[in-house]
């Protein structure tokens, strides 16, 4: 090899690397950025995507468009940014079902581990347990000692095989070592009629989905499934406080995206989004609809993800329930 070649050579070197570096530096990815929702607009986690898009917009001088890819429980919307541009210009707004529950009940067309790189917890909310007023169940003590002396008798509804609201029922049974019988709809509206017209005894709703009816004594709660009470019930136990400590079972978001995004982009994102969910505005206004922010980072939700599948798993084998 000569000198000039040898020189040639290293120029060349020299700006690819340059390339590369400006490439990876660029941010945002483009002027219009698509954060994707696996769920219909009007629900919670549609919500919370659109405040928190609002002010990521307004931080990083870009449109940030939300794009409603509903089905599946969450799956077509996670299949589409795990399979979409590998530039950082589609985020996914991610769910506890399609992230650590689906794995375990389905085959997917796409691998949440290997083919979504996380970027950082979202919000988390917990389900609460409803019963209609027309019930003689008053309380979450009450729920129990009944299903324990009616095995099989009482029933609850969920959005569908595998949710968050099927598993939350599931753990307690285990937990409880009660038998109440999983009734699935195909959603939220479905199943809050059946439960308001008395032809399922119980639902582990989202607050905001059941929050007028509790509100107007259509419905009753018993006891919220997070960690801590809601601030919306403060006089409503959750189902740790109430005997079986270690149960939770709640509802999350997270920002992810496809794994074939460069790493300087995802953790600008993390930085980006960890902003937004930290600013008291945007933290006033999910609260308001009993969503709770927990930025962190991006090892964090790595983890998170795994101990929820964990968890999922285990419940989902020893319950022997499948996605039908």
């Amino acid at each position: 090899m000569t000198r000039r070649h040898f020189h040639s050579i290293c120029i060349a070197l020299a700006l690819v690397v340059s390339n590369v570096s400006a490439s990876a530096q660029e941010f945002p990815p483009k002027k219009t950025i698509t954060m994707v929702v696996g769920f219909a607009a009007g629900g919670a986690a549609d919500t919370g995507a659109r405040i928190i898009a609002r002010k990521l917009g307004e931080n990083i001088g870009a449109s940030v468009i939300i794009d409603n890819r509903a089905g599946a429980g969450g799956n077509i919307a996670h299949q589409f940014a795990a399979t979409g541009p590998a530039d950082g210009s589609v985020i996914l707004f991610g769910s506890v079902g399609p992230l650590a529950i689906a794995p375990h009940l389905m085959k997917l067309p796409y691998d949440p581990v290997k083919d979504l790189a996380p970027i950082t917890m979202g919000v988390n909310f917990p389900n609460v347990l409803v019963v209609h007023a027309g019930t003689k169940i008053k309380t979450f003590a009450e729920f129990i000692a009944y299903a324990k002396k009616n095995p099989g008798k009482l029933d609850f509804a969920s959005t569908g095989p595998g949710s968050a609201s099927h598993l939350a029922g599931e753990l307690l049974n285990d937990m409880a070592k009660i038998d109440t019988v999983h009734i699935p709809y195909k959603g939220g509206a479905p199943a809050l009629q059946d439960l308001l017209g008395g032809r399922v005894a119980a639902y582990y709703s989202t607050f905001s989905t059941s929050q007028a009816y509790i509100e107007n004594g259509k419905l009753i709660p018993l006891a919220s499934t997070g960690a801590q009470r809601l601030a919306a019930l403060p006089n409503i136990p959750t189902v740790a406080e109430s005997g079986y400590p270690g149960f939770s079972a709640t509802n999350w978001y997270a920002f992810v995206a496809s794994s074939k995004v460069p790493q300087s982009i995802l953790e600008r994102w993390n930085t980006e989004l960890v902003k937004v969910l930290k600013s008291p505005d945007v933290v006033e206004q999910l609260n308001s609809h009993g969503l709770t922010p927990l930025p962190g980072t991006r090892d964090e939700l790595a983890k998170y993800i795994e101990r929820e599948s964990a968890t999922w798993g285990r419940v989902i084998r020893e319950r022997k329930i499948t996605g039908e």
